[in-house]
């Protein structure tokens, strides 16, 4: 399968290390939080991305270690440079990060094609990744059940994957308790209520099969008309 390499080497811009930032679920977000923040802490960067701590600064070592990301020096930490702190003067207790310069370039260098095109190279060979992707778009909302059935694989598995999809921006969750029947297209009634996880292909889902040229599908169906 070529649905990734052959894209990302059409795009000659594209970060070097943007494809290893997209494979790691919430990558991204941190690098975006600190843009906005310019400097933060693990729990911080948790709360403010809905996270567990763990997670958040699993993420940010693994950003400092590819030099995206970097430690900040001294025992405190000044409110102009801590956006998100209301203190003028925050003594530190925790380990503080901030954007590397290669971090800032590899942010300014992010466009929809970009994107797309890192999206595909960090996927690439991911069959079943690709496959849920392109049922999403199809179906439009549903659950685990529904994907697992369509793709043919075990439900712990596509369970799985979604979630790694979800947390690498490819799917999203509807906020709504509602399902409208213009949105599940694999079992049209009128409404369907909310007792399950449903999934639906997110915009950049959407840019990645727009740009590996997937036509299984309206554009962006599963996202119109959700609340």
């Amino acid at each position: 399968m070529t649905d990734g390499s052959d894209a990302a080497r059409s795009h000659p811009r594209i970060h070097p290390l943007l494809p290893r930032v997209l494979s790691i679920p919430g990558a991204l977000g941190v690098l975006r939080h600190l843009r906005r923040a310019h400097v933060d802490y693990g729990r911080s960067v948790a709360a403010s991305l809905h996270t567990s701590i763990e997670v958040a600064v699993s993420t940010l070592e693994s950003l400092e270690s590819m030099g995206l990301v970097e430690r900040v020096p001294g025992s405190s930490v000044k409110r102009s440079d801590a956006k998100m702190k209301l203190a003028d003067e925050v003594h530190k207790h925790h380990t503080y990060y901030r954007l590397s310069r290669e971090g800032d370039t590899l942010l300014r260098s992010l466009d929809d094609r970009a994107l797309a095109e890192g999206y595909a190279q960090a996927l690439d060979g991911d069959d079943l990744a690709f496959a849920l992707l392109r049922v999403a778009r199809r179906i439009g909302v549903d659950h685990a059940l529904t994907y697992a059935r369509l793709v043919g694989r075990p439900l712990e598995q596509v369970e799985a994957e979604l979630e790694r999809l979800v947390g690498m921006g490819l799917m999203e969750i509807p906020r709504s308790r509602v399902v409208k029947r213009g949105d599940r297209k694999a079992k049209p009634k009128p409404e369907t209520r909310v007792h399950h996880r449903y999934y639906r292909l997110s915009r950049e889902g959407d840019l990645l099969l727009r740009d590996i040229g997937a036509s299984d599908g309206a554009a962006g169906s599963g996202r119109d008309g959700m609340g």
